[in-house]
């Protein structure tokens, strides 16, 4: 199976490992240096490897065994996804089963959409500059040459060289560092991944980093000020790993480091393997939003030992892994907490499919992307339409107890591999075959699950207990009339989790607005306004703004500018952008703040906001 998403050969060829000697260059924003890929052919007579790359320059190409130059071509840019290298292959490498060693010196552009350069007054310390990436989904290629595609699994070592005091840090094991060699200034860091893993997964931070252990397997890493606020945050990851070896089998990956990156991190986690990186809006101070580690943890088996093929099939890590994500969330803290969280994930699948429309075929469980970056796909979809499939057939199939034993032996039966949806399918039916055979599964229906837009065909029965309190409240302010907003008081929050308020926050959300005068008394007997907890900030700036409260237009637009998750980020530039009064302001904080960005939240956003 081809993947439209990389300009590659992977039928022809594949890389088993890569060696990377980098310099990291502040100055300049580049990383400059060599890769040298381990190649395998696969096809008789394959004259070129074909390597992604998007923005870099390319110095040479050599064959290592005889330190010869090769030919090489970097052909016109295809975009989305980049310029592919040609590179001849050695006449003694062009017969099924030869292997060799490529050689290729490069450096990065200052634009590369993998990395981000902060200044040191971008940072928290304000003393040192910091450098981080992000290579999902299709950006390794603007860092190294590569097959960038997750269908390709590689081993990698790396030395990387960074001005001191400043330490550096990759998705790999550490295995030691020394005064570079070359330049008395600088260290030099040396690291292993042994595990196979796609490109994807390549990642590397440089920065004023401390870590603290939290256990024997685990530090947490960030800037001095972070750092011992992110080791209580995040105190229960050793649990939550145990929790998913009890679920899944054994952890293969050695160390499980957790990196809290500065603010403008666009995601909520990145599951690098060795080092999941955390955005530091997770810091609430009561561990209640660490469920995102938990997920990240989960991608150690579904994602990362088990991946998609290619990103259409982005659900098989998602899907599973929020999937088990929840599982750990309710060995840890009770089976209704699962239930609570399914309900919101619903509620995220429903306002993703009303952002996209509800026969956009993004909204398929299994896109098609011919031409389309996959960065445009990305929604709640594949994480929580592929959670609900998963659950659905679990309760199917009669429970965790038939379901849970299944998805160990995926686990098992898939690690170190990629497959797709229909191999997945025949993997599932296989050994449900008794099942099959009785007709339960004869009430599924395939192609509404996987390939046809919108909701869900079906609606699982999730438990309310933990909702129903945030339902009874949400009805409460819905329904009150102006002169019966005096009969809320502190109280009605007293009991709630920080789940709950979020929920209930939620739930409004789906009711039509709601006047401002509800919304300033809200504020005043909740103090909805002081909270500092991101989930409950955000739903709270998007509730008033669409109550037209031009009070809620300030903190949502400083919120959008402290932080980049696109998950916050996204939404309120678009609710922003439809309130009138707040439109100028809008695009004037957007067009400032842009340079200091993430590339891919300031590219999305610019879409969202209809700014070419």
């Amino acid at each position: 199976m081809a993947d439209p998403c990389s300009l590659s050969n992977p039928q022809a060829f594949r890389t088993t490992n890569i060696a990377l000697h980098l310099v990291v260059d502040f100055d300049k924003k580049v990383l400059r240096g060599s890769a040298t890929l381990d190649v395998e052919v696969l096809e008789e007579g394959v004259e070129h490897v074909v390597l992604d790359t998007r923005e870099l320059t390319i110095h040479g190409v050599e064959d290592v065994s005889t330190a010869q130059p090769l030919q090489y071509q970097l052909k016109d840019q295809v975009a989305p996804f980049g310029s592919p290298l040609q590179i001849s292959l050695p006449v003694n490498c062009q017969a099924i089963g030869s292997k060799c060693q490529v050689q290729v010196s490069y450096e990065t552009a200052p634009s590369s959409s993998a990395l981000q350069w902060l200044s040191p007054q971008q940072t928290a310390g304000q003393q040192h500059p910091y450098l981080f990436s992000q290579c999902q989904a299709i950006h390794a290629r603007s860092m190294l040459p590569c097959q960038d595609t997750p269908s390709t699994k590689i081993t990698y070592q790396a030395e990387v060289s960074v001005p001191k005091p400043l330490v550096a840090l990759m998705s790999a094991q550490r295995c030691g560092e020394e005064t570079d060699p070359t330049d008395q200034t600088r260290t030099l860091y040396k690291f292993d991944q042994k595990v196979q893993m796609p490109t994807y997964l390549i990642a590397i931070v440089a920065g004023a980093l401390e870590s603290r252990d939290i256990d024997h397997r685990t530090k947490v890493w960030s800037e001095k000020d972070l750092v011992d606020k992110s080791a209580y945050e995040f105190a229960e990851t050793e649990t939550m790993l145990k929790t998913a070896e009890d679920l899944l089998g054994p952890y293969v990956w050695g160390q499980y480091d957790l990196l809290v990156l500065p603010p403008s991190f666009p995601y909520g986690g990145m599951e690098n393997p060795c080092l999941t990186f955390v955005t530091p809006t997770l810091l609430a101070g009561d561990r209640s939003l660490a469920n995102v580690v938990a997920h990240e943890i989960s991608h150690s088996w579904t994602g990362n030992l088990v991946t998609n093929r290619t990103w259409e099939h982005f659900w098989l890590n998602e899907g599973h892994t929020v999937f088990v994500e929840r599982k750990i969330a309710g060995r840890m803290h009770g089976e209704q907490t699962r239930q609570f969280a399914a309900l919101g994930g619903w509620k995220d699948l429903y306002h993703s499919v009303q952002t996209f429309g509800e026969t956009n075929p993004l909204t398929n469980l299994v896109p098609r992307l011919e031409g389309v970056d996959p960065d445009d796909a990305f929604s709640s979809v594949p994480y929580e339409k592929g959670f609900t499939l998963l659950y659905y057939l679990e309760e199917l199939v009669g429970g965790p107890e038939k379901f849970e034993p299944f998805l160990r032996k995926y686990i098992e039966t898939f690690k170190y591999k990629c497959l797709d949806t229909e191999e997945w399918k025949a993997f599932l039916l296989d050994y449900f075959k008794k099942e099959v055979s009785e007709g339960l599964f004869d009430q599924v229906d395939w192609n509404a699950w996987l390939h046809t837009p919108g909701m869900p065909p079906v609606k699982p029965s999730y438990d309310t207990t933990l909702a129903d309190v945030c339902s009874a409240l949400c009805r409460r302010w819905s329904q009150a009339t102006a002169d019966q907003l005096d009969q809320f008081t502190p109280q009605d929050l007293q009991d709630m989790s920080p789940g709950q308020k979020t929920e209930f926050l939620a739930q409004l959300l789906l009711e039509p607005p709601l006047s401002i005068q509800h919304i300033e008394k809200m504020d005043q007997v909740y103090g909805m306004s002081a909270n500092n907890n991101s989930e409950i900030k955000f739903r709270w700036l998007r509730l008033g703004i669409r109550a037209e409260w031009e009070g809620a237009v300030d903190p949502a637009l400083k919120f959008v500018t402290v932080q980049g998750r696109m998950k916050f980020v996204r939404p309120l530039y678009r609710d922003l952008y439809g309130f009138d009064k707040a439109r100028e302001k809008t695009l004037q904080t957007f067009q400032q703040n842009r340079p200091f960005m993430h590339s891919t939240t300031a590219s999305l956003v610019a879409k969202d906001l209809n700014i070419q």
